[in-house]
């Protein structure tokens, strides 16, 4: 017996309803990039592993999905890696490609391959999918979408200021509480400088980043591991558990910093967006976090997190801004700030919270019935107006028993079903139920259009 076919773990597939959901997501935060002035790009699914390695830290680089070349693979590779069973200097030999990890950075690649047809600032969205050879778990994949927004070529906080405010509109138009955390990457240089520690920022950022899911303690435990001193640690611990508004939380590090002139610049940037934010009056809560590292070594001012308030879930956007991302790819000097809407998570938000509208998986505005080649060409004529009018509409295709086609309509949550029988051929009209009342009435295609395109 064959086998039964699988998909890979962390990877799913979508049913016609799933996918209806999933593109009023695509779809939501579409029309909100376009309100706010970015054009669509898109880039490969694969880049070059030169492009990709050295960008997300050494953990991110692990998790890195790496293609073999093609034929045989094998040929350029050293006899003694193999039998050393070498893979982190084979890897090279074997493999020049990867899968996109994000879509940062292959939009900062594009940025320096294109720069000179590019208007600056330049303001991309970006929706497509990334790879992460990550542990699968709830929330969690290997495959997923990720639905970015970017500006490039301007050093303004207002910038911060707009994508937050997009963060909030999206957010507002699904129906989903939410808390922005925020905080800044200097902050966190300012702070490894007065623990007397600058030279284990990366370190203290990745065991922070963690603080969520593993707790204070473990991450303690992980800067020992690190090398930091017990004073470092006990100095760090304050830092990480402010409490009360954010205004009090600024003043609280504005106190501990002053030594730190990194420091006192990321405290300047913060307070700057904190308060332009709250002047905007956005709906969504708005909190300084100074636990937040964001573990991608490109941020360099302002971080951000969203996380939903009405149910447990994983980081559902996240960004900042990394001014020093496209010089390594010998374009110094640009800056950008960009933020990414996790669209697995956030279906996964809205499927728990069951926040879709009514008619997001109606796959059809309205069903004619099938009772026979008269009927079926009088109703494809009647399909052709109302689709020229925008409203969805389909012909079952078989002249089935009716029952049979009432259950279908059913099946697909059609809101209304077209009846055209003897009675209707001769006056030119059609019966139109509503599937949700009952109600039934006799309409011309006219008044039909009229009714289904309110």
């Amino acid at each position: 017996m064959a086998q039964k076919p699988s998909i890979p773990k962390g990877t799913r597939d979508f049913s016609p309803i799933e996918m209806a959901k999933r593109n009023y997501i695509f779809n939501t935060i579409k029309d909100v990039f376009l309100l706010y002035g970015f054009q669509q790009i898109e880039t490969p699914a694969m880049e070059n592993l030169s492009t990709l390695m050295g960008k997300y830290g050494e953990e991110g680089d692990k998790l890195l999905f790496k293609i073999l070349n093609s034929g045989d693979y094998l040929k350029n590779a050293p006899e003694e890696l193999l039998g050393e069973r070498d893979s982190l200097h084979l890897t090279n030999k074997i493999s020049e490609k990867g899968l996109r990890y994000d879509l940062t950075v292959p939009f900062a690649r594009y940025v320096v391959q294109h720069r000179n047809d590019l208007q600056m600032p330049f303001k991309r969205y970006q929706i497509q999918p990334v790879w992460r050879a990550d542990r699968p778990q709830r929330g969690r994949y290997r495959e997923f979408y990720q639905c970015d927004a970017d500006i490039v070529g301007s050093d303004s906080l207002i910038n911060e200021i707009e994508l937050v405010s997009i963060i909030d509109e999206v957010f507002g138009r699904f129906g989903v509480n939410i808390a922005i955390k925020l905080n800044n990457r200097k902050i966190l240089s300012g702070i490894a400088e007065v623990i007397g520690a600058p030279d284990k920022l990366i370190d203290i950022t990745v065991a922070i980043d963690k603080i969520d899911k593993i707790g204070l303690d473990n991450v303690n435990a992980e800067l020992r591991e690190k090398g930091l001193t017990e004073e470092a640690i006990e100095t760090l611990k304050p830092l990480l558990t402010l409490a009360g508004t954010n205004e009090e939380k600024m003043t609280t590090l504005s106190t501990l910093l002053a030594s730190s002139e990194t420091g006192m610049k990321g405290i300047e940037e913060m307070t700057y967006v904190l308060d332009h934010v709250k002047e905007l009056g956005l709906k969504s809560t708005i909190e300084l976090d100074v636990s937040l590292a964001r573990g991608l070594n490109y941020y360099t001012g302002t971080i951000l997190e969203v996380k939903a308030l009405d149910v447990e879930m994983g980081s559902i956007t996240g960004g900042g801004r990394y001014d020093n991302l496209t010089g390594v790819f010998g374009m110094p000097g640009l800056s950008g700030v960009g933020i990414s809407f996790g669209a697995d998570r956030i279906f996964d938000v809205l499927n728990t919270l069951d926040l879709y509208p009514a008619d997001t998986t109606a796959s059809a505005r309205v069903l004619f019935v099938n009772f026979g080649e008269a009927e079926a060409m009088m109703s494809l004529k009647h399909i052709k107006k109302l689709r020229a009018a925008g409203i969805s509409a389909e012909l079952y295709p078989d002249s089935a028993k009716m029952k049979k086609q009432m259950a279908y309509a059913n099946d697909r949550k059609v809101p209304f079903v077209a009846i055209i029988g003897d009675n209707e051929l001769k006056d030119g009209t059609i019966a139109v139920k509503n599937m949700v009342t009952g109600e039934q009435q006799s309409l011309t295609v006219e008044a039909m259009v009229e009714l289904l395109g309110e």
